[in-house]
């Protein structure tokens, strides 16, 4: 019989699972790269705006999920070409659907971006 692990044994399993996961999307997403590049850009810019918290907190929130729902679509993607790895027109639209809900979230993020950072630009 095997000893089972605590609680917070596998909670610390999970999030290096977790962040496993997180570096090797930025590795190997190009996507997810540019959205990086993007992060590192607006938050010079806060700094340099000296926005306020509150915009703080509307950028991180709109970072952080463009970033999350990229990883879920590059999951969903990854498990329909390992289901059906040729084309399948039913896993085009679960792809297209995954990136319509990327590219939703990625437009929230710079209608964001522009109610910060317009006023301060001009």
């Amino acid at each position: 019989m095997t000893k089972k692990e605590s609680f917070l044994v596998n909670r610390l399993k999970s999030v290096g699972y977790a962040f496993k996961g997180a570096i090797y999307l930025i590795k190997t997403e190009a996507s997810i790269k540019i959205q990086v590049f993007i992060m590192v850009m607006v938050t010079i810019a806060g700094f340099f705006f000296n926005i306020s918290n509150t915009e703080w907190i509307l950028q991180c929130f709109a970072i952080a999920l463009v970033m999350s729902i990229e990883g879920v679509n590059t999951a969903i993607e990854a498990v329909a070409d390992f289901i059906h790895p040729e084309h399948h027109k039913k896993i085009g639209i679960i792809k297209d659907i995954a990136a319509g809900a990327v590219f939703i979230a990625a437009f929230f993020a710079v209608i964001i971006g522009c109610i910060i950072y317009l006023p301060k630009i001009f």
